[in-house]
């Protein structure tokens, strides 16, 4: 077994939608970025492959890659977890936090584990999503981002 971490940040913008986990967040604001930028998928896709020592997602999906504007992420999370495959893993429990002030996640919570586990063919109770505030402090707590952080423990084949 094998243990891996990921990070990912991306900074709230107007225009567009928000999507965390592969579910849309009825919102004001979305994320910016290439794809659809998911920092929940994003965190998870980097901790799966540092745990395989495979690289990170900008080795895999450039972020100046056209084919990958407005990418939905979990279709790269899907692409991920076949490449951890083809070099002998998979993933044996994953745990995640998504950092935000806003807006409330905790009702969404539960089809983001859904999805994230079908991506990645494993059963939902191997998912943990949680998430959490700053209290006001840094930059998600003034709502100019969303974070997250990812830990993934893989198994052999």
């Amino acid at each position: 077994m094998r243990v891996g971490i990921g990070y990912d940040v991306h900074t709230l913008i107007t225009g567009r939608r928000l999507v965390l986990g592969g579910v849309e967040i009825p919102f004001e604001q979305g994320l910016a970025g290439h794809s659809d930028a998911d920092v929940l998928c994003h965190a998870i896709m980097d901790a799966l492959l540092g745990a395989t020592s495979l690289g990170d997602i900008g080795q895999y999906f450039p972020p100046d890659d056209p084919k990958y504007k407005d990418a939905s992420s979990l279709g790269l999370l899907r692409q991920v977890g076949e490449l951890i495959a083809k070099h002998g893993w998979r993933a044996a429990n994953l745990d995640a936090t998504i950092v935000a002030e806003r807006p409330k996640l905790a009702g969404h919570i539960p089809q983001m584990r859904q999805l994230i586990a079908h991506s990645l063919n494993i059963d939902s109770e191997k998912v943990g999503v949680k998430a959490t505030t700053t209290e006001g402090l840094g930059f998600a707590g003034r709502g100019e981002g969303i974070a997250a952080y990812a830990v993934a423990l893989v198994e052999r084949l």
